[in-house]
């Protein structure tokens, strides 16, 4: 299980990632979740969302931390939003930043 805790403060508050799954297709998938281990397992194994069970995912492509599900979740939109070219560009652009 992969949960991670941050630090405000003396306050120790939960997690929730966004994420994007390259799919076998080529298709991007996009979700949020509160463990990212868990929910990778779901959508491997064909549980995780109807997208997902007729498109597997590939790789996990994309991750952003955030410390509300509220924010987690405006950023999904913001996200689900765009379309596969900038999708792509996205994951390039933090794949550089990150060293991949």
């Amino acid at each position: 299980m992969i949960v991670c805790h941050l630090k405000w403060g003396n306050n120790i508050i939960m997690a929730f990632y966004v994420y994007i799954l390259k799919c076998c297709d080529g298709s991007f998938y996009t979700g949020y979740t509160k463990d990212i281990g868990e929910r990778i397992r779901q959508h491997q194994t064909g549980k995780g969302a109807r997208y997902t069970k007729s498109h597997p995912p590939e790789r996990l492509a994309y991750v952003e931390i955030f410390n509300s599900r509220s924010k987690a979740m405006k950023r999904e939109r913001e996200i689900k939003k765009l379309n596969h070219l900038q999708k792509q560009a996205l994951i390039k652009k933090d794949n550089q930043v990150n060293g991949f």
